[in-house]
């Protein structure tokens, strides 16, 4: 059986109120702690709704508290139901 199709989809997370402050603080201390509290908050989340090695993370987005994540429509869908997600969108590239 053939594996499901994975595309890259951006996750956009809803209002917290830690990733506001901790984007307050420009500096590089500041930066950097905002960096790991993302990474692990969407690693987290990713490993409660989704199957282990069953999706790859790219990146988390400090600007928008977001990340991009390669998986399958119906992983998209998983991600959508999730009280703590506000948007999921397929990454739609321009020729």
């Amino acid at each position: 059986m053939a594996k499901p199709q994975q595309e890259v989809y951006f996750v956009f997370m809803n209002f917290d109120p830690v990733y506001e402050r901790l984007r307050a603080d420009r500096s590089k201390e500041g930066s950097a702690t905002l960096d790991a509290y993302l990474s692990h908050k969407h690693d987290k989340l990713l490993a409660k709704l989704l199957q282990p090695d069953t999706y790859r993370k790219k990146s988390s987005l400090a600007i928008v508290d977001g990340f991009a994540v390669e998986i399958t429509d119906a992983q998209a869908s998983i991600l959508r139901l999730a009280k703590e997600v506000r948007v999921v969108e397929k990454n739609q590239e321009l020729a």
